[in-house]
């Protein structure tokens, strides 16, 4: 064969290729519909994402879909608006927008990223922050100001990474471009640490910021957190890089609506009940906005109308997040955002479809009720002082609201299953009266109206004695007796009845700040008949080399399920138990061993630290019990903000579920509603919010508004 002929065949085999492209693209799609194909410099682009966004209805409205092993999509169900359509996938660059409605066939060719740095500015957060220095472990425990600059109270690199992921990443995105690139404000004139110094005093949550940088000891915080930004800064990339979505993670549809303000950001979202969730099908989806504000968001999906609703509060001393104090902020000056009252921190509905809030009602000081000398039951056995959250119910169909005054401060609540109907819930943490978990007898509450009688709380009490019920106790800091049981003062973060049994599980974690000398748990209590006295705790530590439990939720299985500051998923089943599990040697949550199972999240490791673990880091976490998202029963989800995703664990391997728009995803818990059985993956979906403090720091900046996330998962990438 000469080079001519060589040369005829090369381009009939070209020619040929293209046809075939041409003939895979076709896509069938509706009047509803936009599809199409994606196409690069070596042919289609399998696994990045096309997204169709909409000013045209009342809320801005986006859709986004994952291209199959051809480069085609079809983006279904688009409501009739014109919208800018666009495709970005890992090593490319973004492509041009163009303007279509459904209905149209939309095929793109896409140009790769310009240069490496362009292409890790799509990289999920964690990909950047993993370049972080962390202290090694021979520089543990602190030696304070005059030696390594770190507390005595920092005692270990474990806890070292659990201040940074649940002191700091937890409530914004380290690793987004907001956090990566400091601001000129504070770099133009000072040296990094001083900048670092002064961005962590600006806005309104800097004295939050102050005890998380107090117990890791500011100054080494900011030699460090200063390095890391100075390499950036000098064009160092994240040394690992993200996988393009594969498998079922292309089948799957994100919707999304804007909501809120760009001011005012969310720390949660509920769309149904936990325990039923075809619960308020097709309604109205609530916010919680936590110190920004005491407006509540609501979302219709049907109609695509974003609005609010006001919580009240009893007292109007009750102080304000406007009061706190501020430092300048790169983003909004001296303005102060944040106005809230209410500090609205979770949001949960019951069966009626009525919505309850852990919210502050009040300024701290508890009534006589609560407290020392109070014929209240719970206050009998540990009287209350203060309270900094309370709780309050809304009515949608009325617009009423109730306050309840509660003498115990709120945080997370889940409903429980026995007649009564309980509303269980957390404590938060040490500063937020740790060491207790409450409840309300809903059932009472709805016959009297009696906020104070159907409240209780309980001390967490382990059966150290062994006899099976709760005695005379020693204190947390007391040593062991062994004719008595223990109290801990583990702070019930996380709370979750059991679906199986009459148990209620919590969750506690050491953020290092707590001053509290123990390690994370996860925990059991057994209420008994009359909770306030004969409540049993049993704690359970995670397996060795891992740690930070936080969040929690459980199975219809009974199986416990955690997220875990060492970059882990774990299971606890209580069931695969062999030694005892009272008794003097359970002080410590030691025993059973054998319950747990853990599966390391995906992503980079912080470098010099164990490879068992990751840098990911899940906020909270979700149990899909019911099947919602389509990938099994039993399914935990958790909330990856460090990869910007979701992650679902299915038959032991981690389906990522990574939101690419707007970058810098960020979200707390989801929950699942069924709104049509009949209707398939489009009668169902799992709903989350954005739940980052600063919305500010993400694609978008200050005009960003704070967004409702609708996912679902369709049987393949075309399908309708």
């Amino acid at each position: 064969m000469n080079l001519k002929q060589w040369i005829a065949g090369c381009a009939g085999a070209a020619a040929l290729l293209q046809a075939s492209a041409v003939i895979a693209a076709n896509v069938d799609i509706s009047a509803h519909d936009i599809g199409g194909q994606v196409s690069g410099e070596k042919g289609p682009e399998a696994g990045v994402w096309v997204i169709a966004e909409t000013k045209d209805l009342p809320t801005k409205y986006a859709k986004i879909v994952v291209t199959d092993d051809q480069g085609r999509y079809v983006i279904p169900d688009l409501p009739d608006a014109s919208y800018k359509v666009w495709v970005r996938g890992y090593g490319l660059t973004d492509s041009a927008q163009v303007d279509a409605r459904p209905g149209k066939v939309v095929d793109f060719n896409v140009k790769p990223a310009a240069s490496a740095g362009a292409a890790a500015q799509l990289y999920p957060g964690m990909y950047w922050y993993s370049m972080l220095d962390i202290p090694a472990p021979n520089e543990f425990p602190g030696t304070g100001d005059k030696g390594n600059k770190m507390p005595d109270t920092m005692k270990s690199q474990a806890q070292w990474v659990d201040t940074v992921k649940n002191g700091c990443q937890s409530c914004h995105a380290l690793g987004s471009r907001g956090i990566r690139e400091v601001p000129k404000m504070f770099s133009e004139g000072h040296d990094s640490q001083e900048a670092w110094a002064m961005r962590t005093q600006a806005g309104q949550a800097m004295e939050y910021m102050a005890v998380v940088l107090g117990s890791m000891g500011p100054e080494k915080a900011y030699s460090l957190f200063a390095k890391w930004t100075d390499r950036i800064a000098e064009g160092e990339l994240p040394f690992d890089k993200p996988e393009r979505p594969k498998g079922i993670e292309r089948n799957v549809v994100y919707t999304e609506w804007d909501w809120a303000s760009p001011t005012h950001y969310q720390h949660d979202a509920i769309s149904t009940d936990k325990r039923n969730p075809t619960v308020n099908a097709n309604g109205l989806i609530y916010g919680s906005p936590e110190e920004s504000t005491d407006l509540i968001p609501t979302l219709d999906p049907v109609k695509n109308v974003a609005a609010t609703i006001k919580e009240p509060y009893l007292d109007p001393n009750t102080p304000s997040s406007a009061d706190a104090p501020r430092g300048t902020s790169a983003y909004w000056g001296d303005e102060a955002i944040w106005d809230g009252h209410t500090s609205i921190h979770n949001v949960i509905m019951d069966e009626q479809g009525k919505v309850w809030f852990t919210a502050r009602l009040r300024p701290p000081e508890n009534p006589d009720y609560c407290k020392q000398g109070s014929s209240h039951p719970s206050a009998k056995v540990d009287p209350q002082a203060t309270s900094v959250r309370q709780l309050s119910r809304f009515d949608p169909v009325t617009g009423k609201w109730d306050m309840i005054n509660t003498c115990f401060s709120t945080h997370h609540l889940y409903f429980g299953h026995d007649a009564n109907d309980p509303l269980w819930m957390s404590a938060g943490g040490p500063t937020l009266g740790g060491g207790i978990v409450g409840w309300l007898n809903v059932k009472q509450f709805r016959e009297t109206h009696d906020g104070v009688t159907a409240q209780g709380w309980t001390p967490l009490v382990i059966d150290t004695n062994g006899n099976g019920k709760r005695d005379a106790y020693v204190g947390p800091k007391d040593p062991l007796d062994p004719a008595k049981d223990k109290r801990v003062m583990a702070s019930f973060y996380g709370v979750m009845p059991s679906p199986v049994d009459d148990s209620i599980w919590g969750q506690s974690m050491d953020r290092g700040f707590s001053r509290i000398d123990q390690p994370g748990y996860i925990i059991r209590v057994v209420p008994g008949p009359d909770p306030a006295n004969t409540a049993l705790a049993e704690i359970y530590q995670p397996p060795e080399g891992t740690f930070g439990p936080r969040g929690i939720d459980i199975g219809l299985d009974g199986v416990v399920w955690t997220a875990l500051s060492s970059g882990h998923l774990a299971s606890f089943d209580r069931r695969l138990c062999k030694g005892p599990l009272n008794g003097p040697s359970t002080a410590e949550g030691k025993q059973c061993p054998e319950g747990w199972k853990v599966y390391r999240m995906p992503g980079p490791q912080f470098r010099g630290l164990d490879p068992k673990g990751s840098a990911n880091h899940a906020y909270y976490l979700w149990v899909d019990r019911y099947n919602i998202l389509g990938l099994g029963a039993n399914v935990p989800i958790a909330s990856a903000n460090g990869g910007e995703s979701l992650l679902a664990l299915v038959n032991g391997e981690f389906v990522t579920l990574r939101v690419p728009y707007p970058l810098g995803f960020f979200t707390k818990n989801v929950d699942g509603r069924i709104d049509d059985a009949s209707a398939g993956w489009k009668g169902r979906g799992i709903w989350t919010t954005s739940g980052t403090r600063t919305n500010f720091h993400g694609e978008g900046g200050k005009d960003a508004y704070p967004k409702v996330f609708k996912v679902q998962m369709r049987p393949n990438p075309l399908a309708h």
